[in-house]
């Protein structure tokens, strides 16, 4: 990792997630890459990440997006254009009136909501396409908050769960197994899939493998995903193919820079940062992990090591240890790697903390552009 940011870290507020466009680039281009060699069509997973300012980018490489409920479904189509992919364990009768007027496709987690809304679906003014989300009851995620096939999961149909159930006019299965892993997981998943539910693939005309592709990642077998992706088509000519990664879209093409408020002693030095793991950065407490922290160490590889600590009043909010070439100063910035995906769209306002500015740094002159800040009427708004 580099010793020190490629951008001015001083252009941006603090703090502020920073989006670089070259990066956000690669990836994209790698993406298209895969659709072109595979045949699949990917979208944009709304819940990983949603810079609609980026969209007029994003939406060159990508066929549309998908989303989790009614708002995403709407910056989709308002935002991204294309096709817009809809999702949720359970929809509302208020929900799905708006669901209707954006998405293209429409997955239900459930027999009995298809048949909830089958005829809302008949009625509606644009033609939507209906699919159905199914579990392989097989997965091979390490932890347990992120395995939607573990066992007494809520999210999506099991083959006994089939078993009679009249499956007309529904045109798609959609399943989603993976969480940061790479085709190899995909392979065997797609096996269990076509074991569990091949009976009903020839009266389907699209299949969603979800998202949890790791497709951006440096090790990442790409040649395998094509491979399977094109031999899947092969067996199954009449289905098409959906992808909707989240992560792998904006994997390693953002940052978080942050600010040295203070510095005290408790068992070693503290440094209190003006942002926070628990309300900027969710994903260190819930995955749990140790982001990376440009020009930084492990503990003791470098000289200075201090403990990381976030500004509310939860005695957890510790990002963790980090070592440092020379002793942290108050007014140091601290530039975290790897913070465009999901931690955007996870933020909250807790102890009324106000959320980091988003900013974007320009491919070709590299200046740093703010593109929203956030303040009171932000964290006020919400609450009453």
């Amino acid at each position: 990792m580099s010793e020190t940011p490629n951008f001015d870290v001083t252009a941006c507020p603090s703090p502020a997630y920073v989006v670089d466009d070259a990066l956000l680039r690669k990836n994209l281009e790698l993406l298209e890459r895969v659709q072109a060699e595979s045949g699949a069509r990917i979208l944009l997973a709304l819940k990983g990440f949603a810079l609609w300012d980026a969209f007029p980018l994003v939406s060159q490489y990508l066929v549309g997006t998908t989303a989790s409920g009614q708002d995403e479904a709407r910056l989709g189509a308002e935002t991204f254009g294309g096709e817009v992919h809809a999702y949720s364990p359970a929809f509302s009768e208020e929900e799905m009136a708006v669901v209707l007027r954006y998405a293209d496709h429409l997955s239900f987690n459930s027999p009995t909501q298809w048949q909830r809304f089958r005829a809302a679906v008949a009625e509606a003014p644009r033609k939507v396409s209906c699919g159905l989300r199914v579990n392989p009851e097989y997965s091979e995620g390490k932890v347990a908050l992120y395995d939607p096939c573990a066992p007494g999961s809520r999210l999506g149909a099991r083959a006994a769960d089939l078993a009679g159930v009249d499956l007309a006019g529904l045109e798609g299965l959609h399943f989603h197994t993976l969480c940061e892993q790479d085709s190899d997981a995909l392979e065997r998943t797609l096996a269990a899939f076509e074991e569990a539910f091949g009976r009903h693939l020839a009266e389907r005309k699209w299949v969603n493998f979800g998202g949890g592709h790791h497709i951006t990642r440096p090790d990442y077998d790409v040649e395998r995903l094509v491979r399977v992706i094109r031999d899947f088509k092969a067996r199954h000519p009449h289905l098409e193919v959906y992808l909707e990664p989240g992560e792998a879209i904006a994997l390693n093409t953002g940052y978080l820079v942050c600010t040295v408020l203070d510095l005290v002693e408790n068992d070693g030095p503290i440094a209190i940062l003006d942002t926070s793991a628990t309300a900027h950065m969710p994903d260190v407490l819930e995955m749990p992990y140790r982001p990376e922290i440009i020009g930084a160490g492990e503990p003791g590889e470098k000289a200075h090591t201090y403990r990381l600590g976030g500004l509310t009043c939860l005695a957890g909010d510790v990002v963790g240890e980090y070592s440092f070439d020379a002793p942290l100063s108050i007014g140091d910035r601290l530039v975290f790697t790897d913070m465009a995906h999901y931690t955007m769209v996870k933020t909250t306002t807790f102890n009324g903390m106000r959320l980091p500015s988003i900013c974007r740094i320009d491919e070709a002159s590299r200046e740093v552009r703010t593109v929203k800040t956030f303040g009171y009427e932000d964290y006020r708004q919400r609450l009453s």
